[in-house]
Protein backbone atom coordinates (compact mmCIF):
# COMPACT_ATOMS: atom_id res chain seq x y z
CA UNK A 1 0.00 0.00 0.00
CA UNK A 2 3.07 2.07 0.08
CA UNK A 3 2.44 5.86 -1.68
CA UNK A 4 5.42 7.60 -1.12
CA UNK A 5 5.92 11.44 -2.61
CA UNK A 6 9.42 11.72 -2.14
CA UNK A 7 12.01 11.40 0.41
CA UNK A 8 12.35 14.32 2.82
CA UNK A 9 15.38 16.18 3.04
CA UNK A 10 18.27 17.48 0.82
CA UNK A 11 18.52 20.68 -1.14
CA UNK A 12 15.14 21.00 -2.35
CA UNK A 13 16.06 18.87 -5.28
CA UNK A 14 16.84 21.81 -7.71
CA UNK A 15 14.55 24.03 -6.05
CA UNK A 16 16.02 26.72 -2.67
CA UNK A 17 19.20 25.52 -1.00
CA UNK A 18 17.90 24.81 2.67
CA UNK A 19 20.35 26.40 5.11
CA UNK A 20 22.78 23.86 7.31
CA UNK A 21 22.10 23.67 10.52
CA UNK A 22 23.26 25.85 12.93
CA UNK A 23 22.44 28.42 10.06
CA UNK A 24 19.48 31.60 10.15
CA UNK A 25 16.50 30.11 11.30
CA UNK A 26 14.07 32.39 8.90
CA UNK A 27 14.15 33.88 5.77
CA UNK A 28 12.26 35.40 3.19
CA UNK A 29 10.08 34.05 0.87
CA UNK A 30 11.16 35.49 -2.53
CA UNK A 31 7.74 35.42 -4.01
CA UNK A 32 5.40 36.87 -1.65
CA UNK A 33 7.77 38.26 1.02
CA UNK A 34 6.49 35.85 3.84
CA UNK A 35 8.61 35.42 6.67
CA UNK A 36 9.28 31.41 6.35
CA UNK A 37 11.31 29.05 8.59
CA UNK A 38 14.59 27.36 7.45
CA UNK A 39 15.42 23.78 8.79
CA UNK A 40 18.04 22.34 7.16
CA UNK A 41 17.17 19.02 7.58
CA UNK A 42 13.84 19.90 4.79
CA UNK A 43 12.93 21.83 1.52
CA UNK A 44 12.65 25.47 2.57
CA UNK A 45 9.27 26.63 1.12
CA UNK A 46 6.41 28.93 1.36
CA UNK A 47 2.71 28.29 3.52
CA UNK A 48 0.99 31.26 2.39
CA UNK A 49 2.05 31.89 -1.64
CA UNK A 50 3.43 27.83 -2.30
CA UNK A 51 7.13 28.91 -3.86
CA UNK A 52 9.16 25.84 -3.55
CA UNK A 53 6.33 23.70 -2.43
CA UNK A 54 7.30 20.97 -4.83
CA UNK A 55 10.53 21.35 -6.32
CA UNK A 56 10.72 18.01 -8.02
CA UNK A 57 8.31 19.54 -10.30
CA UNK A 58 5.63 17.45 -10.41
CA UNK A 59 7.79 14.33 -11.27
CA UNK A 60 5.24 11.47 -10.52
CA UNK A 61 2.93 12.27 -13.30
CA UNK A 62 6.02 12.44 -16.15
CA UNK A 63 7.42 9.66 -17.39
CA UNK A 64 7.15 6.05 -18.43
CA UNK A 65 5.71 5.05 -21.46
CA UNK A 66 2.31 6.15 -23.29
CA UNK A 67 0.77 3.58 -21.53
CA UNK A 68 1.92 4.51 -18.01
CA UNK A 69 0.66 8.01 -18.79
CA UNK A 70 -2.33 6.87 -19.55
CA UNK A 71 -3.03 4.80 -16.40
CA UNK A 72 -2.15 7.72 -14.10
CA UNK A 73 -4.31 10.18 -16.18
CA UNK A 74 -7.04 7.47 -16.08
CA UNK A 75 -6.23 6.51 -12.14
CA UNK A 76 -6.30 10.93 -11.40
CA UNK A 77 -10.04 10.59 -12.80
CA UNK A 78 -11.41 7.77 -11.28
CA UNK A 79 -9.98 8.61 -7.94
CA UNK A 80 -11.74 12.36 -8.47
CA UNK A 81 -15.22 10.46 -9.50
CA UNK A 82 -15.05 8.12 -6.57
CA UNK A 83 -14.23 10.01 -3.98
CA UNK A 84 -17.36 12.28 -5.06
CA UNK A 85 -19.44 9.32 -5.52
CA UNK A 86 -18.21 7.92 -2.13
CA UNK A 87 -19.14 11.45 -0.52
CA UNK A 88 -22.83 10.83 -1.68
CA UNK A 89 -23.38 7.76 0.12
CA UNK A 90 -24.72 8.47 3.67
CA UNK A 91 -22.66 8.67 6.52
CA UNK A 92 -22.47 4.88 8.37
CA UNK A 93 -23.89 3.30 5.83
CA UNK A 94 -22.23 -0.03 5.16
CA UNK A 95 -19.93 -0.14 2.33
CA UNK A 96 -20.61 -1.98 -0.74
CA UNK A 97 -18.74 -4.61 -2.06
CA UNK A 98 -16.11 -3.65 -4.61
CA UNK A 99 -16.59 -6.77 -6.54
CA UNK A 100 -17.31 -6.93 -10.44
CA UNK A 101 -20.35 -4.63 -11.28
CA UNK A 102 -21.23 -2.93 -14.12
CA UNK A 103 -20.03 -2.80 -17.33
CA UNK A 104 -16.24 -2.70 -16.41
CA UNK A 105 -16.83 -6.08 -14.50
CA UNK A 106 -18.39 -7.97 -16.63
CA UNK A 107 -16.08 -7.43 -19.13
CA UNK A 108 -13.34 -8.30 -16.48
CA UNK A 109 -15.13 -11.41 -15.84
CA UNK A 110 -16.08 -12.55 -19.15
CA UNK A 111 -12.01 -11.86 -19.89
CA UNK A 112 -10.44 -13.74 -17.78
CA UNK A 113 -13.02 -16.59 -18.35
CA UNK A 114 -11.60 -16.36 -21.60
CA UNK A 115 -7.84 -16.55 -20.47
CA UNK A 116 -8.52 -19.72 -18.57
CA UNK A 117 -10.87 -20.77 -21.47
CA UNK A 118 -7.66 -20.86 -23.53
CA UNK A 119 -5.85 -22.66 -21.05
CA UNK A 120 -8.33 -25.51 -20.95
CA UNK A 121 -8.70 -25.55 -24.74
CA UNK A 122 -4.81 -26.43 -24.89
CA UNK A 123 -5.35 -29.28 -22.19
CA UNK A 124 -8.77 -30.67 -24.40
CA UNK A 125 -6.55 -30.22 -27.81
CA UNK A 126 -3.37 -31.70 -26.57
CA UNK A 127 -5.07 -34.92 -24.72
CA UNK A 128 -7.28 -35.15 -27.98
CA UNK A 129 -4.24 -35.16 -30.25
CA UNK A 130 -2.82 -37.90 -27.46
CA UNK A 131 -5.55 -40.47 -27.85
CA UNK A 132 -7.27 -40.02 -30.71
CA UNK A 133 -5.72 -43.20 -32.15
CA UNK A 134 -4.51 -41.33 -34.96
CA UNK A 135 -1.09 -43.58 -34.27
CA UNK A 136 2.54 -42.66 -35.11
CA UNK A 137 3.62 -39.15 -36.99
CA UNK A 138 3.58 -35.65 -35.27
CA UNK A 139 0.06 -35.56 -33.60
CA UNK A 140 0.76 -37.03 -30.41
CA UNK A 141 4.74 -35.14 -30.66
CA UNK A 142 2.33 -31.90 -30.87
CA UNK A 143 -0.94 -33.18 -28.07
CA UNK A 144 2.03 -33.32 -25.75
CA UNK A 145 3.86 -29.63 -26.30
CA UNK A 146 0.16 -28.44 -26.12
CA UNK A 147 -0.13 -30.56 -22.64
CA UNK A 148 3.46 -28.89 -21.55
CA UNK A 149 2.43 -25.20 -22.78
CA UNK A 150 -1.12 -25.36 -21.30
CA UNK A 151 1.15 -26.32 -18.04
CA UNK A 152 3.25 -23.72 -18.20
CA UNK A 153 0.97 -21.07 -18.85
CA UNK A 154 -1.74 -22.63 -16.08
CA UNK A 155 -3.37 -20.24 -13.12
CA UNK A 156 -0.82 -20.33 -10.90
CA UNK A 157 -2.28 -20.04 -7.21
CA UNK A 158 1.52 -19.31 -5.58
CA UNK A 159 3.30 -21.17 -2.71
CA UNK A 160 4.06 -19.61 0.78
CA UNK A 161 7.62 -20.42 -0.41
CA UNK A 162 7.70 -18.43 -3.63
CA UNK A 163 5.53 -15.20 -1.48
CA UNK A 164 8.25 -15.98 1.35
CA UNK A 165 11.66 -15.13 -0.54
CA UNK A 166 13.21 -16.54 2.83
CA UNK A 167 11.64 -13.66 4.96
CA UNK A 168 11.30 -14.90 8.94
CA UNK A 169 7.97 -16.29 9.22
CA UNK A 170 5.51 -16.14 11.99
CA UNK A 171 2.38 -18.75 12.32
CA UNK A 172 -0.11 -18.81 15.61
CA UNK A 173 1.78 -21.12 17.96
CA UNK A 174 4.63 -18.24 18.08
CA UNK A 175 2.85 -15.20 18.63
CA UNK A 176 0.16 -15.79 20.04
CA UNK A 177 -0.47 -12.05 20.91
CA UNK A 178 0.25 -11.23 17.33
CA UNK A 179 -2.26 -13.46 15.80
CA UNK A 180 -5.37 -12.48 18.13
CA UNK A 181 -4.65 -8.62 17.29
CA UNK A 182 -4.50 -10.03 13.75
CA UNK A 183 -8.33 -11.73 14.20
CA UNK A 184 -9.55 -9.33 16.36
CA UNK A 185 -9.04 -6.80 13.15
CA UNK A 186 -10.10 -8.40 10.84
CA UNK A 187 -13.66 -9.71 12.51
CA UNK A 188 -14.08 -5.79 13.23
CA UNK A 189 -13.66 -5.47 9.21
CA UNK A 190 -15.79 -8.04 8.25
CA UNK A 191 -13.20 -10.78 7.13
CA UNK A 192 -11.05 -13.77 8.04
CA UNK A 193 -7.63 -13.21 9.44
CA UNK A 194 -4.18 -14.46 8.18
CA UNK A 195 -2.41 -17.77 8.60
CA UNK A 196 1.09 -16.63 8.39
CA UNK A 197 3.40 -13.47 8.73
CA UNK A 198 6.38 -12.52 6.80
CA UNK A 199 8.72 -9.73 8.11
CA UNK A 200 10.96 -7.47 5.41
CA UNK A 201 12.99 -4.45 6.24
CA UNK A 202 10.86 -2.49 3.43
CA UNK A 203 8.62 0.29 4.16
CA UNK A 204 5.35 -1.22 2.75
CA UNK A 205 2.42 -4.09 3.71
CA UNK A 206 0.50 -6.78 1.96
CA UNK A 207 -1.77 -9.60 2.08
CA UNK A 208 -1.11 -12.05 -0.65
CA UNK A 209 -3.14 -15.73 -1.21
CA UNK A 210 -1.47 -19.12 -1.95
CA UNK A 211 -2.45 -22.44 -2.44
CA UNK A 212 -5.45 -23.59 -3.40
CA UNK A 213 -7.39 -23.22 -0.47
CA UNK A 214 -6.19 -19.57 -0.47
CA UNK A 215 -4.83 -19.29 2.84
CA UNK A 216 -3.25 -15.66 3.42
CA UNK A 217 0.00 -14.02 4.25
CA UNK A 218 0.81 -10.64 5.78
CA UNK A 219 3.89 -9.69 4.96
CA UNK A 220 5.04 -6.51 7.30
CA UNK A 221 7.47 -4.12 6.46
CA UNK A 222 9.58 -3.23 9.42
CA UNK A 223 10.56 0.26 8.18
CA UNK A 224 6.89 1.19 7.83
CA UNK A 225 6.20 -0.64 11.30
CA UNK A 226 8.65 0.88 13.63
CA UNK A 227 7.47 4.24 12.43
CA UNK A 228 3.76 3.72 13.25
CA UNK A 229 2.25 4.16 16.30
CA UNK A 230 0.48 1.76 18.12
CA UNK A 231 -3.30 2.64 16.40
CA UNK A 232 -1.95 3.73 13.06
CA UNK A 233 -0.33 0.59 13.19
CA UNK A 234 -4.25 -0.99 13.76
CA UNK A 235 -5.10 1.02 10.83
CA UNK A 236 -2.41 -0.13 8.79
CA UNK A 237 -4.13 -4.09 9.28
CA UNK A 238 -7.36 -2.90 8.62
CA UNK A 239 -6.24 -1.58 5.54
CA UNK A 240 -4.94 -4.73 4.19
CA UNK A 241 -7.74 -7.01 5.62
CA UNK A 242 -9.70 -4.50 4.39
CA UNK A 243 -9.47 -5.32 0.89
CA UNK A 244 -10.59 -9.00 1.15
CA UNK A 245 -13.39 -7.72 3.18
CA UNK A 246 -14.84 -5.80 0.97
CA UNK A 247 -13.91 -7.85 -2.25
CA UNK A 248 -11.56 -6.58 -4.53
CA UNK A 249 -11.69 -7.78 -7.97
CA UNK A 250 -7.77 -7.98 -8.23
CA UNK A 251 -7.55 -10.23 -5.19
CA UNK A 252 -10.11 -12.55 -6.41
CA UNK A 253 -9.43 -16.13 -7.23
CA UNK A 254 -11.04 -15.60 -10.68
CA UNK A 255 -9.74 -12.04 -12.06
CA UNK A 256 -6.40 -12.16 -9.73
CA UNK A 257 -5.27 -15.55 -11.51
CA UNK A 258 -6.33 -14.36 -14.94
CA UNK A 259 -3.40 -11.93 -14.02
CA UNK A 260 -0.89 -13.32 -13.38
CA UNK A 261 -1.74 -15.66 -16.45
CA UNK A 262 -1.46 -13.02 -18.06
CA UNK A 263 1.66 -11.98 -16.60
CA UNK A 264 2.69 -15.68 -17.20
CA UNK A 265 2.12 -15.43 -21.02
CA UNK A 266 3.70 -12.01 -21.78
CA UNK A 267 7.21 -13.42 -19.96
CA UNK A 268 7.09 -16.38 -22.30
CA UNK A 269 6.61 -14.63 -25.72
CA UNK A 270 9.06 -11.37 -24.93
CA UNK A 271 11.09 -10.83 -27.54
CA UNK A 272 14.60 -12.55 -27.95
CA UNK A 273 17.77 -9.34 -27.91
CA UNK A 274 19.79 -12.23 -29.13
CA UNK A 275 21.06 -11.49 -33.56
CA UNK A 276 21.08 -14.71 -34.98
CA UNK A 277 18.88 -16.10 -37.60
CA UNK A 278 16.30 -18.39 -35.37
CA UNK A 279 16.06 -15.54 -32.89
CA UNK A 280 14.70 -13.04 -35.07
CA UNK A 281 12.85 -15.45 -36.96
CA UNK A 282 11.20 -16.59 -33.31
CA UNK A 283 10.34 -12.55 -32.68
CA UNK A 284 8.71 -12.44 -35.67
CA UNK A 285 6.51 -15.78 -35.57
CA UNK A 286 6.05 -14.49 -31.41
CA UNK A 287 5.04 -10.96 -32.57
CA UNK A 288 1.14 -11.76 -32.75
CA UNK A 289 0.57 -13.32 -30.16
CA UNK A 290 2.39 -10.85 -27.83
CA UNK A 291 0.54 -8.14 -29.02
CA UNK A 292 -2.70 -10.03 -28.24
CA UNK A 293 -1.36 -10.99 -24.87
CA UNK A 294 -0.28 -7.01 -24.13
CA UNK A 295 -3.77 -5.89 -25.47
CA UNK A 296 -5.60 -8.28 -23.32
CA UNK A 297 -3.64 -7.53 -20.64
CA UNK A 298 -4.07 -4.15 -20.91
CA UNK A 299 -8.28 -4.76 -21.12
CA UNK A 300 -7.72 -6.50 -17.88
CA UNK A 301 -6.01 -4.02 -15.97
CA UNK A 302 -8.06 -0.91 -16.98
CA UNK A 303 -11.48 -2.90 -16.36
CA UNK A 304 -10.57 -3.44 -12.76
CA UNK A 305 -8.89 -0.33 -12.12
CA UNK A 306 -12.01 1.60 -11.09
CA UNK A 307 -13.03 -1.33 -8.99
CA UNK A 308 -9.57 -1.46 -7.61
CA UNK A 309 -9.70 2.10 -6.48
CA UNK A 310 -12.84 1.62 -5.03
CA UNK A 311 -11.67 -0.98 -2.97
CA UNK A 312 -8.58 1.47 -1.79
CA UNK A 313 -11.76 3.90 -0.79
CA UNK A 314 -13.46 1.55 0.96
CA UNK A 315 -10.26 -0.37 2.83
CA UNK A 316 -9.63 3.07 3.98
CA UNK A 317 -12.88 3.19 5.37
CA UNK A 318 -11.98 -0.06 7.27
CA UNK A 319 -9.03 1.30 8.78
CA UNK A 320 -10.92 4.58 10.44
CA UNK A 321 -13.56 2.27 11.06
CA UNK A 322 -11.71 0.01 13.18
CA UNK A 323 -8.45 1.96 14.68
CA UNK A 324 -10.29 5.86 14.74
CA UNK A 325 -9.99 8.45 12.06
CA UNK A 326 -6.85 10.55 13.62
CA UNK A 327 -4.92 6.90 13.30
CA UNK A 328 -6.05 6.28 9.75
CA UNK A 329 -5.38 9.74 8.66
CA UNK A 330 -1.75 9.40 10.66
CA UNK A 331 -1.31 6.06 8.73
CA UNK A 332 -1.30 8.31 5.68
CA UNK A 333 0.74 10.82 6.80
CA UNK A 334 3.23 8.43 7.40
CA UNK A 335 3.51 6.88 4.18
CA UNK A 336 4.29 9.97 2.99
CA UNK A 337 8.00 10.09 4.77
CA UNK A 338 8.75 6.52 3.97
CA UNK A 339 11.46 7.78 1.96
CA UNK A 340 12.91 8.95 5.00
CA UNK A 341 12.99 5.52 6.55
CA UNK A 342 14.76 4.17 3.55
CA UNK A 343 17.19 6.98 3.55
CA UNK A 344 18.21 6.09 7.05
CA UNK A 345 18.28 2.49 6.41
CA UNK A 346 20.93 2.71 3.61
CA UNK A 347 22.77 5.56 5.53
CA UNK A 348 22.80 2.50 8.67
CA UNK A 349 24.00 0.10 6.21
CA UNK A 350 26.97 2.20 4.86
CA UNK A 351 27.54 2.87 8.18
CA UNK A 352 27.10 -0.82 9.37
CA UNK A 353 29.62 -1.99 6.62
CA UNK A 354 32.20 0.60 6.89
CA UNK A 355 31.95 0.47 10.63
CA UNK A 356 32.12 3.74 10.80
CA UNK A 357 30.70 5.18 14.89
CA UNK A 358 30.38 1.39 15.69
CA UNK A 359 32.07 2.42 19.49
CA UNK A 360 28.59 4.01 19.98
CA UNK A 361 26.58 1.68 18.76
CA UNK A 362 28.38 -1.77 20.38
CA UNK A 363 29.29 -4.56 18.80
CA UNK A 364 26.26 -5.72 16.75
CA UNK A 365 24.32 -2.34 14.75
CA UNK A 366 21.36 -4.67 13.99
CA UNK A 367 19.98 -3.57 17.83
CA UNK A 368 17.71 -1.20 17.80
CA UNK A 369 17.75 -0.39 14.39
CA UNK A 370 14.32 -0.03 13.67
CA UNK A 371 13.73 2.13 17.01
CA UNK A 372 16.79 4.90 15.08
CA UNK A 373 14.67 5.05 11.96
CA UNK A 374 11.47 5.40 14.23
CA UNK A 375 13.43 8.24 15.90
CA UNK A 376 14.69 10.04 12.95
CA UNK A 377 11.34 9.98 11.39
CA UNK A 378 9.29 10.90 14.30
CA UNK A 379 11.56 14.21 14.06
CA UNK A 380 10.18 15.32 10.76
CA UNK A 381 7.56 18.21 11.71
CA UNK A 382 4.35 18.97 11.04
CA UNK A 383 5.49 21.51 8.74
CA UNK A 384 7.30 19.32 6.66
CA UNK A 385 3.92 16.98 6.45
CA UNK A 386 1.57 19.96 5.21
CA UNK A 387 4.18 20.22 2.42
CA UNK A 388 4.23 16.57 1.49
CA UNK A 389 0.34 16.70 1.34
CA UNK A 390 0.06 19.53 -0.57
CA UNK A 391 2.75 17.93 -3.22
CA UNK A 392 0.76 14.97 -3.46
CA UNK A 393 -2.38 17.03 -4.24
CA UNK A 394 -0.32 18.78 -7.17
CA UNK A 395 1.35 16.10 -8.54
CA UNK A 396 -2.22 14.46 -8.48
CA UNK A 397 -0.89 10.62 -7.89
CA UNK A 398 1.88 9.47 -6.72
CA UNK A 399 3.41 6.11 -7.32
CA UNK A 400 1.01 3.41 -8.84
CA UNK A 401 -2.49 3.60 -10.66
CA UNK A 402 -4.20 0.80 -8.37
CA UNK A 403 -4.03 3.69 -5.73
CA UNK A 404 -6.76 7.21 -5.79
CA UNK A 405 -4.73 10.39 -5.11
CA UNK A 406 -3.23 10.59 -2.12
CA UNK A 407 -4.73 13.80 -1.27
CA UNK A 408 -8.22 12.44 -1.71
CA UNK A 409 -7.76 9.05 0.20
CA UNK A 410 -6.48 11.36 3.11
CA UNK A 411 -9.76 13.82 2.75
CA UNK A 412 -11.99 10.55 2.56
CA UNK A 413 -11.11 9.47 5.63
CA UNK A 414 -11.41 12.69 7.45
CA UNK A 415 -14.77 13.53 6.14
CA UNK A 416 -16.81 11.45 8.01
CA UNK A 417 -15.90 13.55 11.11
CA UNK A 418 -14.60 11.88 14.50
CA UNK A 419 -15.38 8.10 15.33
CA UNK A 420 -14.10 6.10 18.31
CA UNK A 421 -11.81 3.53 17.10
CA UNK A 422 -13.26 -0.20 17.38
CA UNK A 423 -10.16 -2.24 17.87
CA UNK A 424 -8.05 -0.40 20.52
CA UNK A 425 -4.46 -1.76 21.09
CA UNK A 426 -3.24 -0.81 24.26
CA UNK A 427 0.51 -0.32 25.42
CA UNK A 428 1.03 -3.62 27.04
CA UNK A 429 -0.81 -5.54 24.14
CA UNK A 430 1.67 -3.71 22.20
CA UNK A 431 4.58 -4.47 24.04
CA UNK A 432 3.90 -8.37 23.96
CA UNK A 433 2.78 -8.37 20.45
CA UNK A 434 6.71 -6.35 19.84
CA UNK A 435 8.46 -8.75 22.00
CA UNK A 436 7.00 -11.36 19.42
CA UNK A 437 8.26 -9.54 16.61
CA UNK A 438 11.55 -9.16 18.46
CA UNK A 439 14.01 -11.86 17.24
CA UNK A 440 12.57 -12.41 13.42
CA UNK A 441 13.28 -8.44 13.35
CA UNK A 442 16.76 -8.81 14.71
CA UNK A 443 16.69 -11.58 11.81
CA UNK A 444 15.71 -8.85 9.37
CA UNK A 445 17.98 -5.96 10.87
CA UNK A 446 21.20 -8.22 10.36
CA UNK A 447 20.52 -9.47 6.80
CA UNK A 448 19.56 -6.08 5.52
CA UNK A 449 22.67 -4.70 7.74
CA UNK A 450 25.04 -7.56 5.99
CA UNK A 451 22.87 -7.98 2.48
CA UNK A 452 22.47 -4.20 1.96
CA UNK A 453 18.24 -5.60 0.47
CA UNK A 454 15.54 -4.51 1.36
CA UNK A 455 12.78 -7.31 0.82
Amino acid sequence: MTETVEAVGGDGQGGARAAEPGQATEQDCPACGERIPVDGRFVVWCAACGWNTDPGGGGGRSGGSRVDQLRRTLAHRYGEQLFTDLGREPAGAPTARSGPAGAAGVLATVLALFVHGITVALVVWGLWLLIAGWGAGFQPALGALLLALAVTLRPRFGSLAKIRHGAPMLERSGAPELFALLDEVAGAVGTRGVDVVLLDAGANASVRTYGIRQHRALRLGLSLWAVLDRQERVALLGHELGHYAHGDTRHGVLVGSALRSLGTWQYMLAPNHGETIMDQLGNVLTALPRLAVHGMLLLLDQATLRASQRSEYLADTSAARTAGVDAAAGLMDRLLVTGSARTVLQRETVTARTRIGTTARRDDPAEGLWGRIATQVAAVPEREYERLRRVAELRGHSVDATHPPTHLRRRHITRGGHRPAVVVLDASRSAAVDAELQEAARTVARRVLRDGYLA
